[in-house]
């Protein structure tokens, strides 16, 4: 309302001034502009700058080998052939009595039928003799071994969650305390200036 007013008493001193100094008369009153610049301050606020939260963080599980060593094969018995053992013999045999015998021969060109006188006959003979004689024989095996490598899990996978805080900050905000205005205030006007 006063400011309503102020401009409106305004406009009347500027009409008034300006017809009254384009007609050549008179100044009655006079108005100056008081311009009062807007007021501001700063103020400091906490706020969120950021919400916090989780973080989960994976480790992938570790596995290793070992060196063991295991049965392939139980102890058994199986049974085998042992062939016969045998040499060989040598001996000396009769193999004609020898004696009279009649044979053709030829003398003085002619061909007569002679009694003879043969000796005995022997030659060397080989026997293959059985030393031992062919046998079944009973045969333990033991049982088998072999290193096998077996894996193994050393460390399983591991889940860690981290909670992480929100953090909040002071942040700075510069508010208007008092609005800028604008008003008019009566300016005296000496008498010798009047005229």
């Amino acid at each position: 309302m006063i400011r309503k007013s102020s401009a409106s008493l305004a406009a009347v001193a500027m009409l008034a001034s300006v017809s009254g100094t384009a007609a050549g008369g008179r100044a009655l009153e006079c108005y100056e502009p008081i311009h009062r610049p807007a007021l501001y301050d700063t103020v400091y606020e906490d706020v969120m700058l950021s919400p916090g939260g989780q973080v989960v963080d994976y480790d992938a599980p570790i596995y290793g080998t070992y060196q063991g060593v295991e049965q392939i094969a139980p102890p058994r018995v199986t049974y085998e052939t042992v062939p016969a053992v045998t040499r060989t013999v040598y001996h000396t045999v009769k193999v004609d009595d020898g004696g009279y015998a009649w044979e053709w021969r030829v003398i003085h060109g002619r061909k007569v039928l002679c009694k003879v006188w043969r000796k005995a006959r022997y030659a060397r003979v080989a026997e293959t003799v059985v030393v031992q004689p062919e046998r079944v024989r009973r045969v333990v095996l033991p049982a088998e071994y072999e290193a096998v490598a077996h894996e193994v899990l050393v460390r399983p996978q591991q889940v860690r969650i981290r909670q992480i805080p929100p953090s909040y900050g002071t942040v700075a905000r510069r508010v208007v305390v008092r609005e800028g205005s604008t008003s008019w205030r009566r300016v005296h006007i000496p008498r010798h200036c009047q005229d």
